[in-house]
């Protein structure tokens, strides 16, 4: 694994020969995975902002000292500590002085993967055993400072979902006792949501949960999903039974057909509302729909995602089991859910909403491969209302109606007769 060459751009790099410069992190450990690296990050041992600057590097980092390449715009730090000063994922002070050595730097990291560095003749510099454990698969901290920062956790769960590496259980102990003294709450819904969109865009996001849920933080940051493990759903339709399992399914599936992150976020929380089911109910859950809507506003006004991600999740909530029931729904009723859900007006987000809704039927134990001829029969009826020219009604409409204040509402009903004439011809 250590016999990787040096990058193209350090080799012929004039300006980084001045300096003593290390290719540190993520792309040292990708290289090692022989993944593909699209960023490329330096530090510098032994020199100052002043001697950055003249050389030309741009600063950019509000926090601590970072600086972008003149030429190849890398990211280049200034090897630097960290002390825990207060409490939070904000609450350090970064030290920064030429006498902060690689080794130095490295130990303020993460994840031994993540502490390994490569100097310019390409040799491989690993203090903490990063390398084994890239070859072992196992995520370990770097040092007991790993349990000062509360943003390692949701980190260490996400890396599990993109390498499908395992927690070792030192790192494990350290991230429930972040969870047991509170550092988790500290947690700004931003940074939040920032780690659980990245995590969702993994290969297999379901890791990132079960990870969460193994250290005890699933059920502190988002309790909504943590309470749908072990809640049972009718065998008939979910083979798996279990809520959770199901909804992890769902997700992987998502990742699985490469969907977008509000298709991902949909799939996560379409059936949040089966968590607030009566135990007495179980295994059935009528109505959870409405229930999951408003936990999904809940949700999405605590860790603040895109209105993209919050308005599609909120649809799916509502409106994917009527999408399974495609087949049995007049053209009334289908028609009145493409109103619903704005189809009309946002296209590309009704076939989001399609695919989220398919994500739900296949995420089942057994489901992966069966058809889903709802998607299609959805589109088809999509495609027949489309064809209305609305424009042309209202126009034929403002001729007959003589009164302003009744028109639109003419039009809306002319409109949705006419849309509804068109899937009932095409689904006829």
């Amino acid at each position: 694994m250590s016999g990787i060459t040096v990058s193209v751009i350090e080799r012929g790099d004039k300006i980084s020969s001045l300096l003593e410069t290390y290719l540190v992190g993520g792309s040292v450990r990708d290289e090692l995975l022989k993944l593909s690296v699209k960023d490329h990050d330096y530090v510098v041992v032994g020199s100052t902002p002043e001697e950055m600057v003249r050389l030309g590097f741009r600063s950019v980092g509000k926090d601590f000292p970072v600086y972008l390449h003149p030429k190849s715009q890398d990211q280049y730090a200034l090897a630097r500590t960290e002390r825990k000063v207060a409490r939070g994922y904000k609450g350090f002070q970064v030290y920064a002085s030429p006498k902060v050595t690689l080794q130095d730097d490295l130990a303020r990291r993460d994840l031994t993967i993540n502490a390994i560095a490569k100097d310019k003749k390409g040799n491989i510099i690993d203090p903490f055993n990063g390398v084994a454990d890239l070859e072992a698969g196992l995520l370990r901290h770097v040092s007991p400072a790993f349990s000062e920062d509360p943003v390692r956790v949701l980190r260490t769960a996400r890396f599990a979902a993109r390498f499908g590496f395992h927690v070792a259980s030192e790192t494990l102990s350290l991230m429930k006792e972040l969870v047991r003294n509170g550092e988790v709450d500290s947690l700004v819904p931003e940074r939040v949501w920032q780690e659980f969109a990245r995590g969702l865009m993994e290969k297999n996001p379901s890791r990132m949960f079960y990870v969460l849920r193994e250290c005890d933080a699933l059920a502190r940051i988002m309790p909504e999903v943590d309470v749908l493990f072990g809640i049972p759903q009718p065998a008939r339709w979910h083979p798996e039974i279990d809520t959770g399992i199901h909804v992890m399914q769902v997700i992987d599936y998502a990742a699985a057909k490469n969907y977008s992150l509000p298709v991902r976020f949909a799939a996560l929380t379409h059936d949040l509302g089966k968590g607030v089911t009566p135990q007495e109910l179980w295994p059935h859950h009528a109505g959870h729909e409405f229930h999951s809507v408003k936990l999904v506003k809940d949700l999405c006004e605590r860790i603040k995602p895109p209105k993209g991600s919050r308005d599609l999740a909120l649809l799916v909530a509502r409106f994917h089991c009527d999408a399974h029931r495609t087949a049995e729904l007049c053209p009334e009723t289908i028609g009145d859910m493409l109103l619903a859900v704005d189809a009309y007006r946002k296209p590309e987000r009704f076939e989001e909403f399609i695919q989220a809704c398919a994500c739900d039927f296949h995420g089942r134990s057994g489901f992966v491969k069966k058809p889903y001829p709802q998607a299609i029969r959805l589109r088809e009826a999509f495609n027949a209302a489309s064809s209305v020219d609305s424009g042309a009604i209202a126009s034929s409409q403002a001729k007959i109606v003589s009164d302003p204040a009744l028109l639109p509402a003419s039009i809306n009903t002319k409109v949705r007769e006419a849309r509804i004439a068109q899937i009932k011809s095409r689904l006829a």
